[in-house]
């Protein structure tokens, strides 16, 4: 699964690739924190947003939901509540991070940055929800990363798991954000660290 990615590049840089103007996050994240990510959502293809890592759906009692959404399996998007009325969008990221089990318990681990094969910026299939707090009355827009069964670098890399990150190639962004049927993307760069 997915719980740490980054994005490090100038916002000229994300408005190149994505032909998109609109607001920026930059740095390494850890999902259990619930940060900011850069999304473009299927309603406003040619703007960043900012949302919080972690969906919560429109239909919430409260937040706590939270910590059980930071990935959500492509195979099961439409029998699980939490994402079955949740909208399609692309989170913007320079690279992810996975740790390859070295031992059968996972007791020895290497973490490997995995970066696309020219360091560009790319996209992951994501999907989001705007909420509204209860308690304060706040809009809370927050999305989950798409993922699917490793394939490629990623099978031996994520070893314990056999999962990935969704990863679009370019031809595929407009299809994930029209709900078309996609492949993902699997040609990385992996990188102990």
């Amino acid at each position: 699964m997915c719980f740490h990615a980054q994005q490090t590049q100038s916002a000229e840089a994300v408005y190149r690739s994505f032909g998109t103007k609109g607001p920026v996050a930059s740095g390494v994240f850890n999902g259990f924190t619930h940060p900011q990510l850069t999304v473009i959502t299927d309603t406003h293809p040619q703007e960043t947003r900012l949302q919080q890592w972690g969906l919560i759906p429109h239909w919430a009692k409260d937040n706590s939901i939270q910590r059980y959404t930071l990935n959500a399996r492509v195979e099961s998007l439409a029998q699980r509540p939490a994402y079955r009325s949740a909208k399609r969008c692309l989170i913007l990221v320079d690279g992810f991070f996975e740790w390859q089990w070295l031992d059968p318990q996972g007791k020895r681990k290497q973490k490997h940055l995995i970066t696309h094969p020219h360091g560009e910026l790319f996209a992951l299939a994501g999907l989001w929800d705007q909420w509204v707090d209860r308690q304060t009355g706040e809009i809370v827009e927050s999305c989950s990363i798409v993922t699917t069964a490793a394939i490629g670098v990623m099978c031996e890399i994520h070893n314990s798991k056999q999962r990935m990150p969704f990863a679009l190639v370019e031809d595929s962004i407009a299809g994930w954000l029209c709900q078309n049927p996609v492949l993902p993307f699997h040609q990385f760069n992996a990188q102990p660290i």
